[in-house]
């Protein structure tokens, strides 16, 4: 890790951020990318670069608290912690940032909390949603149990730790614990969809370990706005890193006829 990338403060919390591509301007939007459960703006590699570069847009990318370099959080997160990120924190971001349009793309809890505020900041024009959830299931639990056994037993904490540093245990066990509480076993956030009235792309993976295609369908039959489903086969998690060369142009055409 390295302490080049610069930061901003957004709803009291000091995060860390990067850029891509042309410097945005007040009348085309710009992809902002809201990285997963365990991740931060250096997991997305060369995602947001490529997408830039096939989109002409600027691409965004921050740390939410407690991830990255981004400042520490105190453990346990609340179970309705893609709550204050959707409604509060991202919306001050985007202010910081000076962006006045934006697109979403969000893995996993990126997602959930781009859906989640779709619904609310219309400054969001389209939202990509890549293996996001919008309620529990057992294979998500099951998932989150061997996250859980790989932590204890592999290299996984020193991997982590080489993108979060200091935030490795806050960044691991305020996703891992929170998702094992019994309060989270109900979680169901489907009732935001309606409000989403933008474009959606919806992605998944159809060998994901933390959820079947049972989120796409309801994300795409629950939004009000027009959604396409896209089920990637012999991908997981992580479909950006897993099927780029397919998944990236797909993304660039739909944000093509949003733009």
């Amino acid at each position: 890790m390295t302490d080049k990338i610069p930061y901003l403060t957004a709803a009291g919390r000091r995060l860390e951020y990067a850029w891509w591509g042309e410097p945005p301007v007040a009348e085309r939007p710009a992809l902002v990318f809201l990285h997963e459960g365990l991740g931060c703006v250096d997991m997305w590699r060369d995602v947001p670069e490529t997408l830039a570069g096939l989109t002409g847009l600027p691409a965004f990318a921050y740390s939410r608290a407690g991830y990255g370099r981004s400042e520490g959080i105190p453990l346990p997160r609340p179970a309705d912690y893609h709550a204050p990120e959707a409604y509060d924190v991202l919306p001050a971001v985007l202010d910081a940032a000076g962006i006045g349009r934006a697109v979403l793309i969000g893995h996993s809890d990126g997602g959930t909390i781009a859906l989640m505020a779709a619904g609310r900041d219309p400054r969001i024009h389209g939202v990509v949603t890549m293996a996001a959830h919008v309620f529990n299931e057992d294979v998500t639990i099951r998932g989150i149990r061997a996250a859980r056994k790989a932590w204890r037993e592999t290299a996984l904490r020193d991997r982590l730790r080489r993108y979060h540093g200091d935030n490795v245990e806050a960044a691991f066990f305020g996703w891992n614990d929170t998702w094992l509480t019994d309060a989270f076993r109900t979680w169901n956030v489907t009732d935001c969809l309606p409000s989403v009235t933008c474009p959606v792309l919806v992605v998944q993976g159809a060998d994901d370990q933390y959820g079947t295609a049972a989120q796409v369908h309801a994300i795409a039959s629950g939004v009000s706005g027009p959604a396409r489903d896209l089920i990637l086969p012999g991908c997981g998690h992580s479909p950006h890193l897993e099927a780029p060369d397919s998944l990236l142009p797909e993304i660039a055409r739909f944000i093509a006829g949003l733009t």
